[in-house]
């Protein structure tokens, strides 16, 4: 098929910039998808096994949210320095599984469920103390597993 070089009406445009760049991607989108229900399952799966009493500190977000934050910190270093990846780990891993399984929702409800209640400063403390120690989580893992890397290498 031939286009024609003046426009006008039922002119064909070359390559509809919408469906490769869809198609291209929809293997990516699949992968975070998966990942994602994946994450969010063994999230609630937590909140099961150790459950948030009425009222009470939030220590499953707390510690949800801390733990995928180191993984992804250990993650992101073996995919980025130690060897390269299929396409899909990241977007399915890291976007997806992690990205399920740590839950920034389910702290703000938490927060406002604190706040909500009347404790004030407990609600403070861990709107503080969730991003640090998540912060914290990240970097130490990031930076052990370097020199376990490092330590290996030897």
């Amino acid at each position: 098929m031939t286009v024609p070089k003046t426009g006008g009406v039922g002119r064909v445009r070359p390559g509809a910039p919408g469906r490769p760049r869809w198609r291209a991607q929809a293997p990516v989108v699949a992968a975070v998808a998966l990942g994602g229900g994946t994450g969010a399952a063994a999230r609630y799966a937590a909140s099961l096994w150790w459950p948030t009493q009425t009222g009470g500190f939030p220590w499953t977000t707390l510690g949800v949210n801390v733990v995928g934050c180191a993984v992804i910190g250990v993650f992101m270093v073996v995919v980025t320095e130690v060897g390269s990846a299929h396409r899909l780990v990241r977007p399915f891993f890291g976007t997806g599984v992690l990205g399920g399984f740590t839950t920034f929702s389910t702290y703000a409800v938490d927060s406002r469920s604190l706040f909500a209640g009347g404790r004030v400063p407990t609600g403070l403390a861990y709107l503080a103390a969730t991003p640090l120690a998540a912060l914290t989580a990240v970097w130490l893992a990031a930076w052990a597993t370097r020199r376990v890397l490092k330590w290996r290498q030897t």
